[in-house]
């Protein structure tokens, strides 16, 4: 073999060992290429997932907070609804506490209502001996009234005739422009055991509060059954 063969051999075993380093680089390059593409879509999607668990969260707190937004707005409407009612009904019981001031203006009905008033209270207290309160207006129409009803009360109940003393102390008057929101009362009685321990409070006032507590679950039923509805 001369020196021109061995030349082309040794050129020849060149040619085959660059192209397999060649295509070695190239199946290299493609390994890389793909492993890249695989580690950066890896990525990604890690990124995405990230991305909506805190959408999810975020989306979730939002949620949360239009819900106690409305929660706050419905208990606010509900106790604006409810003031709304309390308003109503205080304004009713104000216009029933007007309407007791009528009560003593005629004399003869009213003379008729405070001796059932008395009969009432000692009724209640079944004491030998009292005393009795009331306005300073009303002691000529208490003193009025007085025998006949100890002796309706002695016949109801089978006892003698009790012992009353008309205080001289006396209750507060009726309201007045003056003294609008002061103590006062509408009319009536109250009678009190000679000790003082027990009271029976009989007074126009105190019957219309008894009276509207009593009649309030279906004063509410009446005026506010269609807007519960």
């Amino acid at each position: 073999m001369n020196d021109t063969d061995v030349q082309k051999q040794i050129q020849q075993m060149v040619r085959f060992i660059r192209q397999e380093a060649e295509e070695k680089a190239n199946e290299i390059s493609v390994a890389a290429e793909e492993e890249f593409n695989i580690e950066k879509l890896q990525l990604v999607e890690a990124e995405k997932k990230k991305i909506r668990q805190e959408y999810e969260r975020k989306e979730k707190q939002v949620q949360v907070r239009r819900k106690i937004e409305y929660s706050m707005q419905l208990n606010a409407s509900r106790i604006k609804v409810l003031q709304a009612q309390d308003d109503l009904v205080n304004s009713m019981k104000e216009e029933a506490a007007k309407e007791l001031l009528r009560v003593s203006g005629d004399h003869h009905h009213y003379k008729r209502l405070l001796k059932e008033l008395v009969v009432q209270s000692l009724l209640r207290l079944r004491e030998p001996g009292v005393l009795l309160r009331c306005r300073e207006d009303d002691v000529h129409l208490v003193e009025h009234v007085l025998n006949s009803a100890k002796e309706e009360y002695a016949e109801k109940a089978e006892v003698h005739t009790p012992e009353i003393i008309v205080d001289s102390i006396h209750l507060p008057a009726g309201p007045s422009h003056h003294k609008e929101h002061g103590l006062h009362c509408s009319g009536g009685v109250v009678l009190a055991s000679r000790d003082g321990k027990i009271v029976f409070e009989n007074t126009l006032d105190a019957r219309l509060e008894v009276a509207f507590r009593k009649k309030l679950p279906q004063i509410r039923k009446q005026l506010f059954a269609v807007a519960a509805a």
